[in-house]
Parts: C-alpha cells; sequence; structure tokens
C-alpha cells in the first residue's frame, strides 16, 4: 500500500516531474521526487511529514512560480493526519497547508493581462479557494475512514463484551445447575441412607425399598448431570431442558420418600408448555424442598403450592416448623441456593423472597412471568 501511495501521488505530480527533469532544475527535481518517497513514513510521523511536505511545496512554488506547485503529495499527507486526529485538528491542518499558497497569491502572484482577459480579475482568488477546497476534501475523505474505523472497533469491542456477557450467563445458568442437582441429590440420598440404615432390623423390607429409592436418586442424579455437563461439550447437540427426574409429582414422590411430609397443590391451568419455564419452576421447589430437608428438624407438614392465573405463575413452599441444625449438616450449603432460585425467577421477569413466617417454620414465594408471544 505505501508503493501504491507513493505510485498515485508521483502520477499526480507528473507535470512538476517531467518540467524538472531536464537537469536545468535538478534541486526542485530532488525536492518533489524526496517528497513523494517520504510518504512512506505517512503512519509513522503524520504531522512531521505533513510540515516537511508543505515547507518544500512552498520553497517550490515561491522559487519557481512558473512551474506551479507540486500540492499532490500534500493532499496523501493530510489524509494521513486525517485519519489519525481528531476532526477540529485535521480540519486545521487543511486550512494550515493551505496558507502558503493563498500568501503567494495574495502578494507574489501577478497574473498576465491575456490571463485576466481570459479567466477574469479573481483568478488568484480562485486558486487559493481551490488549493484549499482540494485539501479540505483530502482531509474529509480521511475523516470519514476514521470515523468508519472507530465504528469498527467499536462494533468489535461491543461484540467482544457481548460474547463474555453470554459467556459469563452460560457459567451462571451450568453453575445454578450444577448446584441444584447436587445438593438436592445429594441431600436426598443422605436421608434415604440414614433412613434405611434405621429401618435395616426392624423392617428389612422397607429397607430395601428405601435402598432401591436411594439408587433411583443416584441414577436420576448422574443423568441431570450428564445433562448440564453436555453443555460444555463443543461436540454434543443441544440438550434437553428438562428434568430428568419428570414432572413435580414426581419430585414431590421422591422427598416423600426421604422422609419429608410434602403435599402438593396446583391451581389453575397446568404450567406453560414451555421447557425453561418449566425448569425454572420445577428448580426453584426443588431447591426449596432440598433446604426443609437439610435444615429443619421437626417438620409435620410441607405446602408445596403452583397457582397459574393467565401469564403469572406463583409458587409458594412453605414448612410448619423446625430449626436448623448445628452440627456438621449446618455448613452443606454454599449459601447460593436462594441466590439462583432468585435468578431463576427474575430470567422471567419474576422475583422470590425467602424467609421465617409467623407462627414458626419458612416460606418461600415465588411469582414467575410468561408471555406466550416471546
Amino acid at each position: 500500500m505505501d508503493g501504491v501511495v507513493v505510485f498515485a501521488s508521483s502520477v499526480l505530480s507528473i507535470g512538476a516531474i517531467i518540467e524538472t527533469a531536464d537537469g536545468s532544475h535538478w534541486w526542485q527535481f530532488a525536492l518533489v521526487v524526496a517528497e513523494q518517497l517520504a510518504l512512506m513514513l505517512r503512519r509513522k510521523v503524520p504531522w512531521s511529514l505533513l510540515g516537511g511536505i508543505a515547507v518544500a511545496d512552498a520553497v517550490f512554488l515561491f522559487a519557481t512560480p512558473s512551474m506551479g506547485s507540486t500540492s499532490a503529495a500534500v493532499l496523501f499527507a493530510l489524509y494521513a493526519v486525517a485519519v489519525q486526529v481528531r476532526t477540529g485538528w485535521a480540519l486545521g491542518a487543511a486550512v494550515a497547508a493551505s496558507l502558503p499558497v493563498a500568501v503567494y497569491f495574495a502578494l507574489v502572484y501577478r497574473p498576465t493581462e491575456t490571463l485576466v482577459e481570459q479567466s477574469g480579475p479573481f483568478i488568484g482568488l480562485v486558486g487559493s479557494v481551490s488549493v484549499l477546497l482540494s485539501n479540505l476534501v483530502a482531509v474529509g475523505v480521511g475523516i470519514v475512514v476514521r470515523g468508519n474505523r472507530i465504528h469498527q472497533a467499536e462494533i468489535r469491542a461491543w461484540a467482544m463484551r457481548r460474547a463474555q456477557f453470554a459467556s459469563i450467563q452460560e457459567r451462571n445458568r451450568i453453575a445454578r445447575e450444577m448446584h441444584d442437582v447436587v445438593a438436592h441429590s445429594l441431600t436426598v440420598m443422605v436421608a434415604l441412607s440414614d433412613g434405611a440404615a434405621r429401618a435395616l432390623e426392624r423392617d428389612p423390607e422397607t429397607a430395601r425399598a428405601v435402598l432401591g429409592e436411594l439408587s433411583s436418586t443416584g441414577r436420576a442424579a448422574l443423568a441431570d448431570m450428564r445433562r448440564v455437563l453436555g453443555v460444555l461439550r463443543a461436540d454434543a447437540g443441544a440438550p434437553t431442558r428438562e428434568p430428568a427426574l419428570g414432572g413435580l409429582q414426581a419430585l414431590v414422590d421422591g422427598f416423600r420418600a426421604a422422609g419429608l411430609p410434602v403435599i402438593l397443590t396446583q391451581d389453575g391451568e397446568s404450567l406453560p408448555d414451555d421447557a425453561a419455564f418449566r425448569l425454572a419452576v420445577y428448580r426453584i421447589i426443588q431447591e426449596s424442598l432440598t433446604n426443609v430437608l437439610r435444615y429443619a428438624r421437626g417438620v409435620g407438614r410441607v405446602d408445596v403450592l403452583v397457582a397459574r392465573d393467565g401469564g403469572t405463575v406463583r409458587v409458594r413452599v412453605e414448612n410448619d416448623g423446625g430449626t436448623a441444625p448445628d452440627g456438621p449438616e449446618a455448613h452443606l450449603g454454599t449459601g447460593g441456593g436462594i441466590a439462583g432460585m432468585q435468578e431463576r425467577a427474575a430470567i422471567f421477569g419474576g422475583f422470590l423472597s425467602a424467609g421465617p413466617r409467623s407462627g414458626g417454620g419458612w416460606r418461600v414465594d415465588a411469582e414467575l412471568h410468561w408471555n406466550e408471544g416471546e
């Protein structure tokens, strides 16, 4: 590209080159050639290049006015400045580079009577304005190119930020899924193991049934883990978002088998036929029941309510009492369960609150919104 620029400037300055190549104007010829070759430096020192070419052009013009000007190199130098500086500085450079020619036409140039008759008395003014407009056009092209480059850089930066944001969102989604799967499965399996151990001597049949439930829970947890981890594999297809344990009733039955007295009530229409929405509701209930099973003691009743009214789905999970354990189980959680549930509700334009209820116990209230057109 540097060679193309030098060649183009030389072609536009061919008149001055030919006129000074006869040997009697050796220094003018050398000056013209040096201006063209100096354009190789336009990216590194644009301001110095513009100043040097403008001075050389002025010397050429004032010393040999009959040969005209070598302003073609000035145009390329102005463009090089305009693509690197702000618009105001670029326009100022165009005006400054035009001043030597304006001074020449105003103070030195004296047109012949024949030229005045042919072109009019304002030929000097016309020449000055023409040079200024040519310089402004060169600067204008540079300003447009600079603006396009800045715009493209902003688009690239925006795309990178979007990619990073999408990556963070996906990591957070996977983290929520991993937390819910691991926390639920391990908590239920621990409860089932404890129940099987207690029933082993008194009621072997019950113990075997509990162990069967324990095995089923473990297999379901493995299936859930494979589904979640599948999104990390580049060669994996789009994983299903449906929970491996099935519907809400199956989820409640699993907790009931683990010893939690859960009652599920569904009011209104069924949940929207949207896998992502159903998964959000499922995970909120799953995490809420896991927390009850993990932390609460002496619970006599756990109520799960799922109510839909049009595009609004309300979820409530509450228990009637119990206290958090003081042993090692108190530190099994990561502290991100409630935050994860709140994030799931927020994805669907809703909210979630959790805290003690009046009269003892704990309550989780969530509201999610679903629009069929979205």
